[in-house]
């Protein structure tokens, strides 16, 4: 009887950690409409086959089962991704189903579409169906003739274009030499009592330069790459030191085929070796995500708002879960919702906005900074991460369309699995 009861018990646990080839799930908008929405499943939990060479997701509609692309991230735990295409209104649900098999069937998406990389000497661009998305400038870049070399910088994003080819960035600006497109230096900052300036580039303290690629992901639903950045403190004694390792994580995502939008993820992680740690002072520019606009953009062609109503003249020193900045573009009107996740320290972050009189024509800044108001220590070792996500679009987004795509990323659709 005891060996009976031993081989039925073995046949169960067996059966339970046997691994499934087919995962229904179903996705819940909850109390907020979605659109074009990024939604991951997480498989780590559960015993679906991850072995197959091939996964197939589909959408259930009745008796129908329509292909979704879908991609599979296995950087972390095991984590399946897919769109959530076109608008679902809050209180819907949608039904999918995930088989893994020996072979693609003809039924299944191709997974030769999306955004593939590009690489050269200026750079690594984001290529959607031959439309350029951004470039990464991971190469030195020198200053014009006559400027100070000083000046130099890798380890930015230039440029960065709308859906039309709109290139809706600048670097060196005449009035601010040290200005790279979208990027996210350090200001106002001290190393045991010294102060150290990895922004200003001409005071000769620091710089941020580009270290290496430690990976990059071509796929239907997202590519991107993680590229290290080292934040350099000149002013040590002795060679130069590394104060900050900056580990930056940047995907676009394959919303639609009408490439209406671009939505990419921009995140990074912080990590000090110093012993003595760093203090990132409170001050009104510093670290976020920066972004210096067009030189098309001035005070008469170009607006600003915020996720609580401000607008370019009273928006600065302000807190915002999101922020719109749009212009005047060839295709009409063109611009980016800046968007903050939720665990960003100082959320709703705090932002540095220049106003219709900034520089001589009012050429337009936008900077999400988290030691705005209060300083931010680094302890040595430890991680420190900040997520922020970018919608670049043609034309307009109205508030509702901000309010929705900041749901999507500040909380994303509910994902429940269905018991086998």
């Amino acid at each position: 009887m005891k060996l009976l009861a031993f081989i039925f018990y073995f046949l169960g646990i067996t059966s339970l950690f046997a691994q499934q080839h087919e995962l229904k799930f179903s996705v819940f908008a909850g109390d907020c409409s979605r659109r074009n929405c990024p939604v991951s499943v997480d498989l780590s939990s559960t015993f679906f086959e991850l072995n197959n060479e091939y996964l197939q997701l589909y959408q259930l509609k009745g008796k129908t089962e329509v292909p979704v692309p879908s991609q599979l991230d296995e950087s972390k735990d095991p984590r399946l991704w897919f769109i959530l295409e076109g608008e679902m209104k809050k209180g819907e649900s949608r039904d999918y189903v995930l088989r893994a098999t020996d072979e693609q069937t003809e039924a299944a998406p191709q997974v030769d579409s999306g955004i593939r990389i590009q690489k050269d000497w200026q750079g690594l661009k984001l290529v959607c169906n031959g439309m350029p998305v951004l470039n990464y400038q991971f190469n030195e870049v020198y200053p014009p003739a006559g400027v100070d070399p000083l000046f130099k910088r890798s380890g930015f994003i230039h440029p960065l274009w709308s859906p039309s080819g709109e290139v809706l960035t600048r670097i060196q600006a005449p009035d601010h030499y040290h200005h790279y497109g979208l990027w996210g230096p350090w200001t106002e900052t001290h190393i045991l009592g010294r102060g150290v300036d990895f922004w200003n580039l001409a005071k000769g303290e620091g710089t941020v330069r580009f270290a290496g690629f430690l990976s990059q992901t071509e796929g239907p639903v997202f590519s991107g790459f993680i590229a290290l950045q080292q934040h350099v403190d000149f002013g040590a004694k002795g060679p130069d030191q590394i104060a900050i390792y900056e580990t930056l994580d940047v995907c676009a995502w394959n919303l639609d085929s009408e490439n209406k939008v671009w939505l990419i993820d921009y995140s990074s992680i912080l990590n000090c070796p110093l012993d003595s740690g760093i203090m990132l002072d409170a001050y009104r520019y510093g670290g976020g995500i920066g972004y210096r606009a067009t030189e098309k953009w001035n005070k008469d062609n170009c607006t600003v708002l915020t996720s609580e109503g401000n607008n370019r003249s009273n928006a600065d020193g302000s807190r915002a879960r999101w922020c719109r900045v749009e212009g005047e573009s060839a295709r009409g009107r063109s611009g980016i919702l800046f968007m903050s996740h939720p665990s960003n320290r100082a959320f709703p972050e705090p932002m540095r906005v220049w106003a219709e009189n900034a520089n001589s024509h009012g050429d337009l800044y936008f900077e999400f900074c988290p030691i705005r108001h209060q300083n931010w220590k680094l302890e040595k070792g430890k991680n420190y991460s900040q997520k922020y996500r970018l919608l670049v679009f043609d034309g307009r987004i109205d508030e509702n369309e901000a309010e929705e795509y900041w749901n999507a990323f500040a909380r994303p659709p509910r994902v429940v699995i269905f018991d086998k």
